[in-house]
């Protein structure tokens, strides 16, 4: 069987069956980077409102790239992965500084934040590029038609099914609907665990499907067990407000407000871990409360445990020893700065015992 009989199965497939969703409407470069910043390592579930609150806020590129970085960093509050935001947002004032959109993927990972995937994307779903798109979801699917015994997440099996499909698209007539459709497929029928074989579009040409065991394909290394982390976090009171710093543009969660905490060292308790944290970071000496919360969150890479405590300042000085920038608020004002999802689960606390 020829390549073009299972692309244009595939391509078929996406015209009768594809998700109606707000970037595929109208595919303006602008829209294709807005969309393909929110999809990385985010489900499209999740994306969807977070775009439609940011065209309508953000409509133009222009709009974006006059925008300040707090603005843009709180539209994208709960979205996760938050340096994508400020990435996004200096994507834009890059492009306006070059006058015109680049086409080319060798000019689009030139501006921050976008790889060789997210290059590719743009690429072909905007201006027609003839570009392979090489994710999660695509590996997965090259893997199981080719049954390869190579683990997925090699550099010999990523190199090797990018130029078999850089191979592939010179034939082929709509490289967006391609790639769109790859992605597709991998999202709605190729899932890791339970592919849905009995309605894929290209089981005939898949040697996974042929063998009986879809499921074991891809090959890959067994997964490191999730780190746990214990931290506790201080909620320091002046009156009616709380102090609350800002974590650096280069650390994780970068540009986002946060009570002041850590995690715990070996062999401390929660209480002594955020007297210690909270002078280490500001300077300041407290007298510990109740404790208001615990809350359990998972990232990508590891889990939390978060103590959030109620305290005052306790020391004669009430001077803040630290170079971040930090202010105190009221429970009324939180909706002007952009936290972690895991905060908001503290601010939940506050407000039921207002």
């Amino acid at each position: 069987m020829s390549s073009s009989e299972w692309t244009n199965s595939l391509i078929n497939w996406f015209e009768a069956n594809c998700r109606t969703l707000p970037w595929r409407d109208e595919p303006t470069p602008y829209r294709v980077l807005v969309s393909e910043f929110m999809l990385q390592q985010t489900q499209v579930a999740t994306v969807v409102p977070y775009f439609n609150r940011f065209m309508e806020k953000y409509p133009t590129i222009d709009d974006l790239a006059a925008a300040d970085m707090d603005s843009v960093v709180k539209l994208w509050e709960g979205l996760g992965y938050y340096s994508r935001a400020r990435h996004l947002y200096q994507c834009a004032q890059e492009i306006k500084r070059l006058g015109c959109f680049p086409e080319n993927p060798a000019e689009l990972v030139k501006l921050p934040g976008i790889g060789n995937y997210t290059a590719a994307a743009i690429s072909s779903i905007a201006f027609g590029g003839h570009y392979p798109v090489v994710d999660g979801n695509v590996l997965r699917i090259r893997s199981r038609m080719a049954a390869d015994e190579t683990l997925i997440d090699s550099d010999a099996a990523k190199h090797r099914h990018y130029q078999e499909l850089l191979g592939l698209m010179a034939d082929i007539g709509n490289p967006s609907y391609f790639n769109q459709a790859m992605m597709e497929l991998g999202a709605l029928i190729c899932h890791p665990n339970k592919p849905d074989c009995g309605h894929c579009p290209v089981k005939a040409f898949c040697k996974a499907f042929a063998s009986g065991s879809p499921q074991d394909f891809p090959k890959k290394r067994k997964k490191a067990p999730v780190p746990h982390y214990h931290v506790a976090v201080a909620v320091i009171y002046d009156g009616e407000r709380f102090l609350i710093l800002k974590r650096g543009e280069d650390q994780m969660l970068g540009g986002l407000w946060e009570f002041p905490g850590g995690k715990l060292e070996t062999g401390e308790t929660s209480e002594e871990a955020v007297v210690r944290e909270v002078r280490e970071e500001t300077g300041l000496e407290i007298t510990l409360g109740k404790e208001i919360a615990v809350v359990r969150h998972s990232y990508s890479h590891f889990k939390i445990t978060m103590h959030a405590f109620s305290c005052v300042i306790s020391g004669d000085s009430r001077k803040i020893n630290t170079d971040r920038p930090h202010c105190w608020i009221s429970l009324s004002e939180i909706q002007n700065y952009a936290f972690p999802k895991a905060n908001h689960k503290i601010f939940e606390a506050l407000q039921a015992n207002a």
